[in-house]
């Protein structure tokens, strides 16, 4: 077990290590993402145009400070076995253990029988895991544990250092299992980077939902994740988030339009960080600028975003955010402000497993008849229905 542990590591350090990379090294130098841009100024004077640059997305997205980067994951996995991953038969052909190569439609990520990430170590930043589709089973180093999807979001504040597992298990066996979620990683400012560990789960039916019809009849819904939109506030981010300080504005908002529809995103304070992912749809203008879809727009935040929507509704991932500004050090799971600190966290990994892991297993799944829940390290238990 220590054998396959330390491979693991090693393989997700390596892995995140080169999609942290990709994230900062951005797109500067595509020819397609120049072209737009170019094409862009033409369109619209300087004077009136509140897009910085469009960038097209690839399976991490770029993001800006506070957030470290978001990863789109759309698996349209086959039916589970009694395991709840998918028949072995169809594995073949697939670097198990490092299967990030999309092969009919899904990957197997880091497992072996079911797909996800097994238990691995994070510390210095938060992880928000926003389910659309599909299950997620959770299990960390200090006890805890949930299953939670379907429009349900996890945030995990990794502080001072947790392990954790993320495993998406196949609960349907007479039906293919569709699994898409978004997660992000948002900074913690160095002050909060060695808190304790500590999870909270946002619930599909308490996330607040922001309605607009313009004057066609055509609905904008708005799903208010983090942040405010009108009279529409998000639930309280954990303590320590740097989300948890209203006055940084921190805003995490999934954006669907119907087609032919208008909504226009109200402006924000001079000086926050605001990027719209176009990831589902046809078309869609912002201010007259025409953006093809799986793009990412970054944006002057303290100007209107007047969007227009093609032949079919769109979806649009927001996410903004007063800057941190402090260094950002990162290797694998370990994002810290120093090359010190990130040395000192691998040591206290290798010392403390941050909690050890009482699982029988590191790819822990729960039993397929449960439902959604979590059970935290302090033995609250929340049990929903349905």
């Amino acid at each position: 077990m220590k054998k396959s542990r330390r491979s693991f590591l090693g393989k997700l350090g390596v892995g995140l290590a080169t999609t942290f990379g990709l994230a900062y090294k951005g797109l500067a130098d595509g020819n397609e993402e120049e072209q737009i841009n170019n094409t862009m100024k033409n369109q619209v004077s300087q004077n009136e145009n509140p897009i910085i640059k469009i960038k097209p997305l690839g399976f991490q997205w770029e993001t800006a400070d506070p957030f470290l980067f978001c990863v789109h994951h759309d698996d349209k996995f086959p039916k589970g076995n009694d395991q709840m991953g998918p028949d072995p038969a169809l594995l073949k052909g697939r670097a198990i253990g490092q299967d990030f190569i999309l092969k009919d439609g899904w990957r197997m990520y880091h497992g072996e029988t079911v797909p996800g990430f097994p238990g691995h170590p994070h510390r210095g930043f938060e992880t928000i895991t926003v389910v659309r589709k599909g299950m997620v089973d959770h299990a960390d180093s200090l006890g805890g544990s949930g299953r939670y999807g379907d429009g349900d979001i996890q945030w995990m504040t990794a502080g001072k250092g947790i392990q954790h597992s993320e495993m998406f298990p196949l609960i349907h066996k007479e039906k293919e299992n569709h699994m898409e979620l978004f997660q992000i990683w948002l900074n913690l400012p160095k002050k909060n980077k060695m808190v304790d560990a500590h999870y909270k789960m946002l619930w599909a039916d308490t996330i607040p939902n922001y309605e607009h019809k313009d004057n066609n009849g055509k609905l904008t819904e708005v799903e208010v994740m983090a942040g405010t939109l009108g009279e529409h506030q998000a639930a309280a981010p954990p303590p320590n988030s740097w989300a948890a300080d209203t006055t940084n504005e921190v805003a995490i908002w999934n954006i669907r339009i119907e087609a032919n529809g208008t909504w226009t995103i109200p402006k924000g304070s001079k000086g926050i960080n605001r990027t719209l992912y176009f990831y589902e749809g046809n078309h869609l203008e912002l201010n007259e600028t025409s953006i093809t879809p799986y793009h990412a727009i970054e944006v002057h935040s303290d100007q209107d975003l007047k969007l227009k929507v093609g032949a079919s509704e769109a979806k649009i991932l927001l996410l903004q955010g007063k800057p941190i500004n402090e260094p950002v050090v990162q290797h694998g799971p370990f994002v810290m402000n120093t090359r010190q600190e990130i040395q000192q966290a691998f040591a206290d990994y290798q010392k403390t497993r941050f909690g050890g892991w009482p699982w029988s297993k590191y790819d822990q799944v729960h039993a397929r008849n449960l439902g959604r829940f979590a059970k935290h390290s302090d033995g609250t238990e929340e049990i929903m229905k349905g």
